[in-house]
This record gives C-alpha cells, structure tokens and sequence, in this order.
C-alpha cells in the first residue's frame, strides 16, 4: 500500500500541474482578467494635455457610455492602434478619453498634433499611479466605461477594427440602451 502511494502521489501531483499549463496554454493573452470588471473606475484628478491648467478625472467618464485608452508615444503598439482609434473618434460613436502613460508630456502633444487627436481629452499620468490604480499591465489597454462609472470590460493591446465591430462596439451600444 505504501509503495503504490509512493508512486501514486508523483504520478497525482504531476497529472495537477500537466492540466493547469493545459488550461494556460489554452487562455487567450489579450483578454487578461481584470479584478475592476464590474467596478468603478478608481479616483482620479491628473493634468489635462494640451490645455495648461485644467484636469481630467474619473467624474468626466460619468453620464454616458465611454472608451478610456491607455497609451503612451514610446509604445509602438499604441502607435498601430492609433488609426483605428482616430477613425472611431470621427464615426462619433463613443467617447474616447485618454490616459498618457510615463509619457514625455511635448512629445505626446506632437504626437497627437501629427497623427490626429482622437480623445475627448487626455489625463497626462506621469508617474504611473492611475495605471497601477487600473491594473495595466502595458500599453495599450482600453477600458469601456459605463454610464455609471463602472469598467465593464478591459482589452490589453492594440484595437483592431474587427475587435471594434465584434466585441466592443456591441457592448457600448447595449450599454447605451441600459437606463
């Protein structure tokens, strides 16, 4: 009896751990859990880029449906998202606000004068504590926000306008027609 479970034991923990990298291997990178789903978007007041003075905070996401896009003008990823994001900012279908991660502050204001502002308005997070606040992990994300403030969904990399017309923009049009 002790010999089988001298080989049994192995042979159980090794069967455990062969199905947990089974289970990983099988998940899918960019839909990263996020433990803020279903929560309010964590308090906020940061500087708003390109306009001296003036502040963006998680109330301004408050009252209607809205994208919050964590990008930054080191990441080449934000760079190829960057189009789809200026092409959604003009369909006008949601509110798109950003949030400039560890970011040169004249640089993101060329980048964004160059390639096309697609924001609502930009929160400038230089020292990275709203992003750690938001769990990201690396830019970009993008969070839908709804009318109440809430994160119903986070999405870790670039957008894509497939992504868009799958997943998010149904989303954002049922969250419009919630009361």
């Amino acid at each position: 009896m002790r010999r089988s479970l001298r080989y049994l034991l192995p042979l159980a923990i090794f069967l455990g751990m062969a199905a947990f990298l089974y289970k990983g291997l099988s998940m899918n990178p960019r839909e990263i859990p996020s433990p803020l789903i279903g929560k309010s978007v964590p308090d906020f007041e940061l500087p708003r880029l390109q306009v001296p003075g003036a502040k963006v905070s998680n109330r301004d996401l408050l009252g209607k449906v809205s994208l919050l896009n964590v990008w930054a003008t080191w990441c080449v990823s934000c760079r190829a998202e960057h189009r789809v994001l200026v092409q959604l900012a003009r369909a006008k279908v949601v509110d798109i606000y950003g949030l400039n991660w560890r970011d040169d502050w004249a640089g993101a204001e060329e980048w964004l004068a160059r390639l096309g502002d697609p924001y609502v308005a930009t929160a400038v997070d230089q020292e990275g504590r709203t992003a750690i606040d938001l769990g990201v992990y690396g830019a970009p994300e993008t969070f839908v926000v709804d009318k109440q403030g809430i994160i119903r969904y986070k999405h870790a990399g670039p957008l894509s306008a497939d992504l868009l017309e799958s997943k998010i923009l149904p989303m954002v049009e049922e969250l419009k027609a919630e009361g």
